[in-house]
């Protein structure tokens, strides 16, 4: 609602016919053809009169903004019409004294609604009402508010909870190393307006099937393409030159057990040869170049010399020029270099114990510990050190002279006849006893409790098989070889003396054993 309408209207009884209101007279009062129309000269008397100028000076009109300050606004940009009929304006007296209010105290529009008190579900929000003139308003206040209800969403965020974790499914892979998961769903109870779950609903975990998997054959990379079948192509030749390239089922070669499939497709290929040129010209070297000074600063270096397979350069797929574009020979700055570190080899694995444990960890599914080391050799005083530990831990089962279930092995392939040639050679192949180690874990908790760690068996345990032929360990067949070639002269001779005489030539390849 506007207070400053509408207006209200003065009777003609109320006012005189012309005012003085200033030095300058004041506009005259001429009648409105409708009775009670209000003139500016009407207005600016009513303002005077109901507060007049004091001690003879003007009294302006003036627009009330802040506390008790005023702009002057008469002739300016508020009409006569509007002064002292407002309750936003006023006059001043004189200069330098407050505003004066010379309109009845009035309600002013209600200011526009303020923002809501909260972000989601119901809240409030307020406006309010200026009490403007002389006097109080009706309630006695100089503001009032009013409030109402607001809402800009419906409903806030409730958060859900878990549910218990599902059953583990089954491993990701039927051979070899895989992982399983479980899910849990974010029900109890169901998130609500937005809300969610913290964390994440799905659990993965390491599994092992036990099972080893086949390798199947790949194909290894194409070999580098061969000669082509000419050098070059007569000009119009419809028939081109061929050439092929190889390749290998051995990135990686198919298992044998458990049996992988081999590679499929043809081992080579063929192609006509490209763009065979003019037959060719081959180059020659130029002379040696001027030696380059010693290219190091200490130590032992070398000069070098170049020279250019210009002379003339290969044309039309001609050969390059046959040997090194480069020779060198050394030079000596008499200043000696540093000499880096070097590792040595790593040393034999210490025995497999537990530190700190008392009793024995042989035979049991205890974790303990082995220990290598290397050295740091040949490092000169301003050489650097080498990178790296010298030293090497890893966790270990301790099978040493252990008493395990033992199996026997499939037989080895046949060895190689003895002697190789002459009467009566034989030939032999062995199985041996091999352990059943037990089924420890092979990734647990380590000696120092950091996590999990690998773990492998140490030490010669002793397999148990049942005997064959009294032996326990190894058992070894022979057989006679057949189709035997004789001896050459030398050899039999060799063979009749049992050695090598004085002077006579070493002969490789001679009679011996192999070890399985």
């Amino acid at each position: 609602m506007g207070i400053s309408s509408p207006r209200p209207t003065p009777t003609a009884q109320s006012l005189p016919g012309e005012l003085l209101c200033s030095r300058r007279p004041c506009p005259s009062v001429r009648p409105s053809p409708m009775e009670g129309a209000v003139t500016p000269s009407l207005l600016l008397a009513l303002c005077w009169a109901l507060a007049p100028p004091a001690d003879g000076q003007e009294g302006l009109c003036y627009e009330q903004f802040g506390a008790g300050r005023c702009r002057e606004l008469l002739g300016e940009d508020v009409p006569q019409a509007d002064c002292c009929l407002n309750p936003n304006y006023g006059y001043r007296p004189r200069a330098g004294v407050p505003c004066q209010p010379c309109r009845q105290a009035e309600w002013s529009d209600w200011t526009a609604w303020g923002p809501c008190s909260v972000s989601c579900s119901e809240g409030v929000q307020r406006r309010s009402q200026s009490c403007l003139g002389q006097g109080q308003c009706s309630d006695g206040s100089r503001k009032r508010w009013e409030i109402q209800a607001c809402s800009l969403k419906d409903c806030c965020p409730v958060m859900g909870g878990w549910s218990a974790w599902g059953p583990w499914s089954s491993c990701s892979v039927t051979c070899a190393k895989g992982v399983r998961k479980r899910i849990r769903s974010c029900t109890e109870p169901t998130p609500i307006c937005g809300g969610s779950c913290p964390g994440p609903g799905t659990d993965t975990q390491p599994c092992d099937t036990n099972q080893i998997c086949p390798t199947h054959g790949n194909w290894g990379s194409w070999g580098q393409w061969g000669p082509c079948s000419a050098t070059c192509s007569p000009e119009g030749a419809e028939q081109k030159p061929q050439q092929r390239r190889w390749r290998v089922c051995n990135n990686p070669p198919p298992s044998s057990i458990p049996p992988g499939r081999p590679c499929s497709g043809s081992t080579s290929e063929d192609q006509s040869c490209p763009g065979l040129p003019f037959c060719p010209v081959d180059g020659a070297w130029s002379n040696w170049e001027t030696s380059s000074p010693c290219a190091v600063t200490c130590g032992l270096g070398r000069v070098t010399q170049k020279r250019l397979c210009n002379n003339p350069a290969p044309r039309h797929g001609g050969k390059d020029c046959l040997g090194l574009n480069t020779r060198s020979h050394f030079c000596n700055t008499k200043i000696p270099c540093p000499v880096d570190g070097q590792w040595s080899e790593w040393g034999e694995w210490s025995t497999c114990s537990r530190p700190g444990y008392t009793g024995s960890i042989s035979c049991r599914e205890i974790v303990g510990q082995q220990r290598r080391t290397r050295e740091c050799k040949g490092r000169s005083p301003d050489g650097k050190r080498c990178v790296g530990s010298y030293i090497h831990i890893r966790s270990c089962y301790n099978m040493y002279r252990c008493k395990l279930e033992g199996q026997w092995s499939d037989w080895s392939s046949w060895g190689l006849c003895v002697p190789p040639c002459g009467k009566n050679p034989v030939k032999s192949r062995k199985r041996v006893c091999q352990p059943t180690y037990p089924k420890f874990s092979m990734v647990t908790q380590g000696v120092a409790a950091t996590g999990p760690v690998n773990v492998s068996f140490w030490g010669k345990p002793w397999p148990q098989c049942k005997p064959i032929n009294g032996n326990s360990l190894e058992v070894e067949e022979k057989e006679p070889c057949l189709n035997v070639p004789p001896c050459p002269e030398e050899e039999e001779e060799y063979g009749e003396l049992g050695g090598i005489s004085s002077g006579s030539e070493c002969v490789c390849g001679g009679a011996g054993s192999q070890d399985s």
